[in-house]
C-alpha cells in the first residue's frame, strides 16, 4: 500500500529541515527521509567538526607565540589528540541530535531513517514501503571524491570524512589537494605537531584565485613549516613500510614524499547515484548533478533540488538560501531566483580569507574599465595590537557604476569583515556609501572605507 503526503523531502541537511517547518506551518503532511546522519555535511564531517579542530589548533599555534605577547608558558605545548577530537565529535554531536529532535517533534512531520530511492517520478521507496506526493524535494548533499589515481586503492587514504576519526597527530601528513578543504587540515594538522606536505597538481594552491592571493596564502603556509609542492603532473601512490609512497613528478625537488597518511581533498561529488533518478526521469549533468532551472526545480514538475545535490553552491549558507528560495516562491508568492545570488565563502585557514564577487582576474577578463585598492593587512591597527599582520585586503569597482564587483580580505577577521562589502553589494548601492560610512575603531572593518577612497584605475 503506497502511503500519500503533500510534501517529501529527501535528507536532513541544511535546507531540509527549515523546509519542513516551512511546509508544515502551511499545513501541509510532510514526510523527512534521512539516510545516515541528521544535519547532513557542515554539522557532522563539514563546517562545524572542522572549524572546532581549527579552534584548537589556533589555541595551540597562539600558546606557542605567548612569549610574543609578553606570557610566558614554562612547559612545553602538549597536543591531547584525544580531547581534541572529543571536543569535535561533542559539537557535532549535540548539533545532530538537535535536527533530528527538532524535526521528530514538529507536528505533521513523519520522519523515516532509510534509503530513499524513486520508482517514479512522484514515488519513492525506502526499505520495501511506497510514499507518494505531487512535491519531492532532493536535498542528498555530497561527498568526498576520489579520483582514479594510479594505485590510489592500494593505500590507506583519508578523506575529509574518515580524517575525524583519527585521535592521534600523524608523523607526516601528505595532502592531496591545494584548495579549501586541503588547507585547512594541512595547517591545522601541522599546528598540531605534524610534518605536513601540501601536493597540488596545478602550478598554484586555490587557482580560482588570483595570483597574489595564492602567494601569500603558500607564503603562509610555509611559514609555519609546511611543505608545498605545486605542478605535481602525475600523482600516484604506492605502499610504503612507513605508510604510503606519493609520487609527485613535480618539476623541482624531490620526484616522491612518504608520508605516514594521506588525505584526499580532491573535490566533492554529488549523492545522487543511487536515489534511481532515471526512474523518475530526472536528468543530472555529466558530473552527476540534478540539472535546475533559477529557481531550483528539475525537469520534473513538482520536484525541486537543494544544496550540494544541486550543482549551484558547495555552502551551508548556499544550501540554506535554497530553502529560502524554493520557500518564499512556494509559500509566499515571491520571484526568488538562484541568480540573485552574491556569492561570498571563506577559507578558514589563519589568517582566513573572506571573498566576495569577482576576482581581479574574472573582472579584467570582462573587459569593463575598473578601479582597484589593495592595503596590507600591516596598515590595519587591530591586526597590528593583535600582532597579526599577514595579507591584505582588495577590492575590484566598476569604474562606470560605481559598483563593487567583488572583493577580498585576507587576514585577521577577514572572514567577518567582508560581510560590509557583501552587505553593500547585496542592497546595489555604489561605492561611495560605504567610503562614507563610520566604522567602529580599532576594527579590521574601520580599513575599508580607507581602501574604497584609494581606488586607482586598473593598469
Amino acid at each position: 500500500m503506497t502511503k500519500a503526503f503533500d510534501a517529501i523531502i529527501i535528507g536532513a541537511g541544511q535546507a531540509g529541515p527549515s523546509l519542513a517547518g516551512r511546509l508544515t506551518n502551511a499545513g501541509m503532511k510532510v514526510l523527512m527521509v534521512e539516510r545516515k546522519l541528521f544535519g547532513g555535511t557542515c554539522v557532522n564531517t563539514g563546517c562545524m567538526p572542522t572549524k572546532t579542530l581549527v579552534a584548537s589548533a589556533y589555541a595551540a599555534h597562539l600558546a606557542r607565540r605567548g612569549a610574543d605577547y609578553g606570557v610566558t608558558i614554562d612547559a612545553p605545548i602538549r597536543i591531547d589528540m584525544k580531547r581534541v577530537k572529543q571536543r569535535a565529535d561533542t559539537v557535532s554531536f549535540n548539533a545532530r541530535n538537535g535536527v533530528e529532535k527538532f524535526l521528530r517533534g514538529m507536528k505533521g512531520c513523519t520522519v523515516i531513517q532509510g534509503h530513499a530511492r524513486f520508482t517514479g517520478a512522484h514515488e519513492i521507496e525506502i526499505d520495501g514501503e511506497a510514499f507518494t506526493a505531487p512535491r519531492i524535494f532532493i536535498n542528498a548533499g555530497g561527498r568526498a571524491n576520489v579520483p582514479a589515481m594510479p594505485g590510489v586503492e592500494e593505500v590507506d587514504y583519508l578523506t575529509n570524512t574518515s580524517i575525524l576519526a583519527l585521535d592521534t597527530v600523524p608523523k607526516h601528513l601528505v595532502v592531496i589537494g591545494g584548495s579549501y578543504i586541503g588547507l585547512e587540515f594541512a595547517q591545522m594538522y601541522r599546528r598540531f605537531g605534524a610534518e605536513v606536505t601540501i601536493v597540488e597538481k596545478s602550478p598554484r594552491l586555490i587557482s580560482r584565485e588570483d595570483d597574489d592571493i595564492s602567494e601569500a596564502i603558500k607564503d603562509i603556509l610555509e611559514g609555519e613549516g609546511i611543505t608545498v609542492r605545486t605542478d605535481a603532473e602525475c600523482i600516484s601512490f604506492k605502499r610504503h613500510a612507513d605508510g604510503a609512497e606519493v609520487g609527485v613528478d613535480c618539476r623541482a625537488g624531490s620526484p616522491s614524499v612518504v608520508g605516514s597518511h594521506v588525505l584526499l581533498a580532491i573535490g566533492r561529488r554529488p549523492n545522487t547515484d543511487d536515489l534511481g533518478l532515471d526512474k523518475a526521469g530526472i536528468q543530472t549533468d555529466e558530473r552527476g548533478y540534478i540539472k535546475v532551472d533559477d529557481q531550483l526545480a528539475t525537469n520534473v514538475e513538482g520536484v525541486w533540488a537543494l544544496g550540494d545535490c544541486n550543482g549551484r553552491g558547495a555552502f551551508t549558507h548556499t544550501a540554506y538560501n535554497d530553502f529560502e528560495i524554493i520557500a518564499a516562491n512556494l509559500l509566499d508568492g515571491e520571484n526568488r531566483n538562484v541568480s540573485d545570488r552574491i556569492l561570498g565563502y571563506a577559507l578558514y585557514i589563519d589568517p582566513p580569507l573572506g571573498r566576495v564577487g569577482l576576482s581581479e582576474a574574472q573582472a579584467r577578463q570582462s573587459g569593463r574599465p575598473l578601479l582597484i585598492s589593495k592595503r596590507p593587512m600591516t596598515r590595519v591597527g587591530r591586526a597590528v595590537e593583535k600582532d597579526e599582520t599577514q595579507g591584505f585586503m582588495k577590492v575590484v569597482v566598476d569604474a562606470q557604476t560605481q559598483k563593487i564587483l567583488g572583493a577580498a580580505i585576507l587576514g585577521t577577521g577577514g572572514d567577518e569583515a567582508i560581510h560590509g562589502i557583501i552587505d553593500i553589494m547585496n542592497v546595489d548601492a555604489s561605492y561611495p556609501q560605504l567610503k562614507w560610512t563610520v566604522p567602529i575603531h580599532p576594527t579590521v572593518s574601520e580599513l575599508i572605507p580607507t581602501l574604497l577612497g584609494d581606488l586607482k584605475e586598473a593598469k
